[in-house]
């Protein structure tokens, strides 16, 4: 699996979030309302979710919420964040912990109001005062702090009164509601403020988690977690299946081949030939893999390195490479192919600019064009640039990616040649600008493409050769840039759209760096028992079973056929 919501903390420290276009949100009281709902009204309990995923390692049977190594374990299962926003549903939001919010006219200020009657799984009421306790946390000790509220954020003073909590920002915040209303996981102070997890929060390994969530762990071992539904939750009725057995794989094979049988009814992963060895096997097996950010070459923008910074270079690379054929060969189809401007379609369609890329000729290959550019520096088929591109050993579908786009470019006058490192050793090059090209993606997404574009394109996030970039491992340095990316804070929703419009012009005329397919958010599901799983059609969640707080989104939903 490639998890793209489980974040390194450094690239997070210049984490800015989407804003959100209404400054107050409130439900009625009844539970999930905004978002989609089960047809048929309220389930009959009973049934058993499996999921398949492959984590490559046996389970630590750690839990803590604020270890990015683990949290996708126990954020949406056991622990809940305050607001839930759908990254495929144009940002829907669904209250949570938090039933309602509103900020001050200047947006340094959001007021939460939280909901009544939720307890923690011990039995323990929930409070205003857990809320206010999990910020103030992350200030006391700077490892939890995730997402840098109390710094990049700006975030001043968290404070409970009664049934409110208010959080105080230095400066206009509401760019940052993604991060701390809907990733931030809320946590118990009668189980983190006293003893060893309130000494090492960070490092503290929470066995058996208090949290307000759909689902207890219940028990966890090295070879499986299983989940038991809380009998307590504060969704009436919900959740509908009553148990999730969590195998720990170490490879894709049994993984794979446990979806294909059925033993598994959620998967998360790529499964080479996918139509003969899953889809044909059941009518009841089922894939839709929504695109999410970009698979691109990273080019190093250092003057150094003389043909990687070269625009000419750059753009021969865009127009040589056939992504229909990467797409086809490289992952089967179930990626499909980028554009230029690096917008993620059909997820973003509203902020792309078709007509851009057309006007740029980058709409499709051309391999001509790209010869004539490359004849213009000496360099042909017959004399071709030399250029070593870093991958990850292992990821046979990068592997066979990188087979095409090696052939595209040789056609044109480029030797790519194609070095397979081992993930830390390929990571480490890249960060520390260690590298002519690079194929990899961000480790980050959110609800606009403006999270993928400030973290590639921000000067804010990259170093000086041999020192460790955040994200923006090519080095790209444009103020216009940067001014556009700033102004997205304090701009309406209109307006956001646009900036990332004029942020994609520079992708086009500057490629900065190269998208080559859009990746995917895995996601395989068997309808022979369970029903109520995301679809194309009621994308209530990213589906991905890493993805987090969406589990305990699709935990809520699904119900067995049988138990009715």
């Amino acid at each position: 699996m490639r998890p793209t919501r489980i974040l390194a903390v450094a690239l997070m420290l210049t984490l800015a979030a989407t804003a959100c276009s209404e400054t107050k949100h409130t439900d009625d009281g009844s539970p999930g309302t905004g978002s989609a709902t089960d047809s048929g009204g309220p389930k009959k309990k009973g049934g058993t979710v499996t999921i398949a995923n492959t984590a490559g390692q046996t389970w630590t049977c750690n839990f803590n919420p604020f270890n990015p190594a683990v949290y996708n374990t126990s954020i949406g299962f056991v622990y809940e964040p305050l607001v839930f926003v759908n990254a495929l549903k144009d940002q829907a939001e669904t209250p949570m912990l938090a039933k309602s919010y509103k900020w001050n006219a200047d947006k340094t200020e959001i007021d939460f109001t939280i909901r009544p009657g939720v307890k923690w799984n011990d039995g323990k009421p929930f409070t205003a005062k857990d809320v206010a306790f999990t910020f103030n946390l992350m200030k006391r000790v700077k490892s939890t702090d995730l997402y840098a509220l109390w710094t990049t954020a700006g975030l001043q003073s968290v404070a409970a009164s009664g049934d409110h909590v208010s959080l105080k920002f230095a400066k206009a915040a509401q760019p940052y509601f993604y991060a701390f209303a809907h990733q931030v996981a809320i946590v118990p102070e009668h189980v983190f403020g006293s003893g060893a997890a309130a000494k090492n929060p960070d490092t503290w390994v929470d066995k058996k988690p208090v949290g307000t969530g759909p689902f207890e762990v219940d028990p966890c071992t090295a070879n499986n977690i299983q989940y038991t539904a809380n009998p307590d939750y504060w969704q009436q009725g919900k959740p509908y299946i009553q148990k999730v057995e969590y195998p720990a794989y170490l490879d894709n094979g049994p993984a794979n081949l446990d979806l294909a049988n059925g033993k598994a009814q959620w998967g998360s992963q790529f499964i080479p030939g996918i139509k003969q060895f899953y889809l044909d096997k059941s009518q009841d097996n089922h894939t839709w893999s929504p695109p999410v950010q970009n698979v691109s070459i990273y080019p190093n923008l250092d003057p150094s390195h003389k043909m990687s910074s070269n625009l000419k270079v750059r753009q021969a690379i865009s127009l040589a490479i056939d992504r229909e054929k990467v797409s086809q060969i490289g992952v089967g189809g179930q990626e499909p192919v980028a554009n230029q401007s690096g917008i993620v379609t059909p997820t973003f369609d509203k902020y792309f600019d078709a007509g851009a890329v057309r006007k740029a000729g980058l709409d499709k290959p051309d391999p001509a064009r790209a010869k004539k550019l490359l004849a213009g520096l000496g360099y042909s088929p017959a004399k071709p640039l030399k250029l070593t591109i870093l991958t990850i050993t292992g990821y046979t579908d990068w592997d066979a990616s990188l087979k095409v786009i090696k052939q595209n470019l040789k056609a044109v006058g480029i030797d790519l040649d194609v070095q397979d490192l081992a993930q830390q050793t390929m990571v480490g090059r890249l960060y520390t600008g260690d590298y002519d090209l690079a194929y990899y993606t961000q480790q980050t997404t959110g609800p606009t493409p403006y999270y993928e574009l400030r973290q590639t394109l921000h000067s804010a996030n990259t170093a000086p050769l041999g020192k460790s970039a955040a994200s923006n491992w090519e080095r790209y340095k444009n103020p216009k840039v940067d001014d556009l990316l700033n102004a997205y804070a304090s701009a309406d929703e209109t307006k956001q759209v646009d900036l990332v419009k004029q942020v994609a012009q520079y992708m086009i005329d500057d490629v900065p760096v190269i998208p080559v397919v859009e990746a995917v958010d895995w996601f395989q599901y068997n309808t022979k028992d369970i029903a109520g799983w995301p679809t194309k059609d009621n994308p209530y969640a990213q589906p991905a079973a890493y993805n987090f707080p969406d589990t305990g989104q699709v935990l809520t939903h699904l119900y067995s056929t049988s138990a009715q």
